[in-house]
């Protein structure tokens, strides 16, 4: 059922980094995005997919995770996504790219969740740095990159507390607290 589905696609930060990902798999995740609805049908996304240990290691140490958990820089080794898959939008075909790279994304995740797989889209990039390293070509924006893996950490939605923070936060068994605005409160009229 697509709410369990979407209910049980959380950020997953933490992974069994040692469970690999098949290139075709990701081959499969894009060919589910390339399906999705895209502004005017222009279609201009690209992707990088990347499951190789070095490769993932150098895609790794140009990203940032987790901004509301001040005291942790992301997963240790042994816990790191096996695989990604770079978003990228291509200015020859268009300017700006609007929502397409988030329905792309959150689709990529939704076939990763289907397979027992779990991600995380990370915004806050080293753009300039992972292109260089990449040989990415200027015409290909940097959008997103999805980390995906077996997920390695009880990540649980729970609503909103009478303090009004909507922090993600972990408990001190490791359980990623996720606060969600209650239904009530985000329909109006």
């Amino acid at each position: 059922m697509i709410g369990d589905l979407v209910c049980k696609n959380r950020s997953y930060r933490r992974f069994y980094q040692e469970v690999s990902i098949e290139r075709e798999t990701l081959k499969e995740l894009v060919g589910l995005a390339r399906c999705c609805a895209s502004a005017a049908n222009l279609q201009p996304l690209k992707y990088i997919l990347s499951c190789e240990p070095e490769k993932n290691a150098i895609i790794f140490k140009h990203l940032a995770w987790a901004g509301y958990l001040k005291d942790w820089h992301g997963p240790q080794e042994g816990e790191r996504p096996s695989a990604y898959i770079i978003v990228l939008g291509d200015t020859t075909i268009a300017k700006s790219f609007g929502c397409d790279h988030g329905i792309a994304s959150q689709t990529i995740l939704l076939g990763a969740t289907e397979k027992g797989l779990g991600g995380c889209m990370v915004g806050s990039i080293k753009r300039k740095e992972l292109r260089q390293a990449l040989s990415i070509p200027e015409h290909l924006e940097i959008l997103l990159v999805i980390a995906l893996g077996k997920p390695k950490e009880a990540v649980v939605i729970e609503t909103v507390a009478s303090d009004g923070s909507i922090k993600y936060w972990r408990d001190s068994q490791g359980v990623h607290h996720v606060p969600k605005r209650p239904l009530e409160e985000i329909i109006v009229g």
